[in-house]
């Protein structure tokens, strides 16, 4: 005895995407917070290479670019292991 098979009889079965609309939006979000990271820790260079600028180790720089970066990619991993079929009870 064979399988049941959903709809019509003869027809290919309809390709799925393996990400779905919600998966994509929390992927750009974390590509943003990234770009936002990498833009926070630019800059702080001197014009002359003979004189040392101290804001190359301020907040910013240091602590709140870093920890942008980190967050967008924990969001990337989160967004590549949700499962929009998934349904509450």
């Amino acid at each position: 005895m064979g399988k049941k098979q959903k709809g019509k009889v003869g027809q290919p079965p309809k390709p799925e995407f393996i990400f779905q609309r919600k998966n994509y939006l929390f992927m750009f979000i974390g590509i943003a917070f990234i770009a936002l990271g990498f833009i926070l820790m630019s800059g702080g260079g001197s014009d002359d290479p003979n004189v040392f600028n101290e804001d190359i180790y301020n907040f910013r720089r240091i602590r709140l670019a870093p920890t942008l970066v980190l967050i967008g990619l924990g969001i990337e991993v989160y967004a590549i292991l949700l499962n929009p079929h998934k349904r509450r009870n």
